[in-house]
């Protein structure tokens, strides 16, 4: 079984840039796709929203195992006693995200948030709730309210057999850590598959300038959808020969789902969290994404900012919470698109770090990585 390992080499291949590495892997700017006019942050991941993190924890066993877990975290203080502001916001609500009702409610978030697999989303809850009650402070804690996004990954992962226990996930929790992220096939990305080649997690972040409030946005996704692939207006899809309805025959091939969180660290209401989480759906739609019957399309989107934390006094007594006004959050909005946009591409093109070419039932067809030099002829072809 491979777990933290691969984690481990992911991020070596990331951080060293091998020439082995870079013929498997690549990330969209390496490529000349730089979706929209913003800049991104120092790693262009979610982890350039200061206090966030990420951990995973992959599982590849076999012809049969090929899922695993995926954790963020708002940032490194009690979750539970500093929640922070958030929100969701469902497209195609064809799936089994656990938490949502709270959050609507409320409009916060007070764990950390977890993605995996469809079938093991219970695992997750229970390993969130444990993890909650026994951190310092937590000790009289009675509720607690597990947010859980998954997407399946049934066609590469025996995803009946459940593999995913309460102890990995609370290790992909613990792991977590700012700084680069792993992407590709890895935590909840090992067995997902978007637009009919390998998916997985992607990350993109957008810094505003000064003149625009110095804010950062950050995105994270977990790719397992289809349509009609575009990689910053190239049909890349329709070039591949590969995309939803080409034969005009109604299938399946694309359904599925996608999970995308989107932090920030500007003082943002949860109302205006909703609002920023409804804008993540245009980069979604960029993309090519069909939003079929049988896709889950699911945003959350939270602020890190001390300003507007849920903290025990706040919570205690009427008080002035800062907020970015209605008339500044058009660059937000634009912020949010463009990373989403970017990350989902990066959740295709770092595929090939992790997929061996066997991850799959016997039986089934598998499922190829999207063919970075093609990708490239193609970049060079209509943006020359």
């Amino acid at each position: 079984m491979i777990r933290n390992m691969v984690s481990a080499f992911l991020a070596g291949i990331l951080l060293t840039g091998t020439l082995a590495a870079k013929d498997l892997v690549v990330r969209a700017r390496e490529l000349g796709i730089a979706p929209g006019v913003l800049s991104p942050g120092a790693h262009n991941a979610i982890t350039d929203v200061d206090g966030v993190r990420v951990g995973h924890v992959t599982l590849m066993e076999g012809d049969h195992i090929r899922t695993g877990a995926t954790a963020i975290l708002p940032h490194g203080d009690n979750l539970y006693q500093n929640k922070v502001p958030a929100a969701v916001v469902i497209g195609n609500g064809f799936g089994k995200m656990m938490g949502i009702s709270q959050i609507l409610e409320l409009g916060e978030i007070e764990t950390p948030i977890v993605l995996t697999n469809t079938l093991n989303v219970p695992e997750a809850a229970n390993a969130i709730i444990g993890w909650t009650l026994s951190q310092p402070g937590n000790e009289d804690v009675g509720s607690v309210n597990a947010i859980v996004g998954e997407t399946n990954d049934g066609h590469l992962n025996d995803i009946r057999g459940r593999h995913v226990t309460p102890e990995m996930v609370v290790e992909a929790i613990e792991s977590a850590k700012a700084g680069p992220v792993a992407e590709g096939a890895v935590g909840a990305g090992t067995g997902t598959v978007a637009f009919g080649w390998k998916g997985g997690i992607g990350t993109s972040s957008r810094k505003l300038p000064a003149s625009l409030g110095s804010h950062t946005v950050g995105v994270l996704v977990q790719s397992n959808y289809g349509g009609i692939l575009q990689m910053d207006g190239i049909p890349v899809g329709e070039e591949l020969n590969q995309f939803y309805l080409q034969d005009h025959v109604a299938d399946d091939r694309a359904d599925g789902s996608i999970m995308i969180i989107v932090a920030t660290d500007a003082p943002l209401s949860d109302r205006n969290l909703e609002r920023v989480a409804r804008r993540a759906m245009g980069g979604l739609a960029r993309t090519g994404a069909s939003l079929t019957n049988g896709s889950g399309d699911y945003v959350i989107a939270f602020s890190t900012s001390e300003a507007v934390r849920r903290t025990p006094a706040r919570r205690s007594e009427t008080s002035q919470i800062a907020d970015v006004p209605n008339g500044n959050m058009s660059p937000l909005f634009e912020a949010t698109i463009e990373a989403t946009e970017e990350a989902i591409y990066n959740s295709l093109l770092m595929a090939g770090a992790n997929h061996d070419g066997k991850g799959y039932r016997p039986g089934d067809s598998g499922v190829a990585v999207l063919p970075v030099e093609e990708v490239r002829k193609l970049v060079k072809k209509y943006h020359p």
